[in-house]
């Protein structure tokens, strides 16, 4: 018994720190970026939105940014190319929203601060796609998102901090309209966000993996 109960313990505090199931973006140094071709699809900012779930052990917070500009470039069924502009003081908690506001406001400052994402100093975050290609999921693979249709890469700029992420993505394109939609968990840390990234740290640990969730509706321009 006094061997089973650590075991217990500990299998509960990793259960609790995993990030959401998620496609895990693929992540390598930043890309040649290309103008984009063919048409222009204008982000519906009032509809596309970037959510964000953020885990640890006692618990997870989630919460939103907004897209505040982007583009994506359409030629023959092909993505091109394509700009997003997040508006990083936008960052907003919505677990606690009901709930606890003053824990919401704590938190969304933390977020909002040098041990995070520093928003006074780097208010714009960017995406940038660099390629995309058809993608087919296969029977039996461990791709989360089955109804994807393309694996997008672009460079993601946070803090100054530029890396390429690799992702599927589920996009139609229907009358004008372009809807995209995709899940992934990326590591924070690879953009400089290291606070209480240690595992050592048990219980004030924040887990370094965070689960991304986008939704982009663009219309023909």
């Amino acid at each position: 018994m006094k061997y089973i109960l650590p075991l217990i313990f500990l299998a509960l505090i990793a259960a609790c720190e995993q990030a959401p199931k998620a496609d895990k973006a693929t992540t390598t140094k930043a890309q040649s970026v290309k103008e984009g071709e063919g048409s222009a699809y204008l982000v519906d900012t009032t509809t596309s939105e970037l959510q964000w779930i953020g885990t640890k052990p006692t618990g997870k917070h989630t919460g939103r940014f907004q897209i505040q500009q982007g583009k994506l470039y359409v030629k023959d069924k092909d993505i091109t190319g394509g700009t997003f502009t997040i508006n990083m003081s936008s960052l907003q908690d919505l677990d606690l929203l009901q709930t606890d506001t003053a824990l919401q406001h704590k938190l969304e400052r933390e977020l909002k601060g040098p041990l995070f994402f520093d928003v006074e100093k780097f208010p714009i975050a960017t995406f940038e796609i660099t390629g995309s290609s058809d993608f087919h999921p296969s029977v039996g693979n461990d791709v989360m998102m089955k109804d994807a249709n393309y694996m997008i890469q672009g460079n993601l700029t946070i803090k100054n901090i530029t890396m390429n992420i690799s992702f599927p993505s589920s996009i139609k394109i229907n009358n004008g309209v372009l809807t995209a939609e995709a899940v992934f968990n990326i590591d924070r840390t690879l953009w400089g966000m290291t606070y209480r990234a240690d595992k050592s740290m048990q219980d004030k640990l924040i887990n370094s993996q965070v689960n991304i969730q986008l939704k982009i509706r663009g219309v023909k321009h």
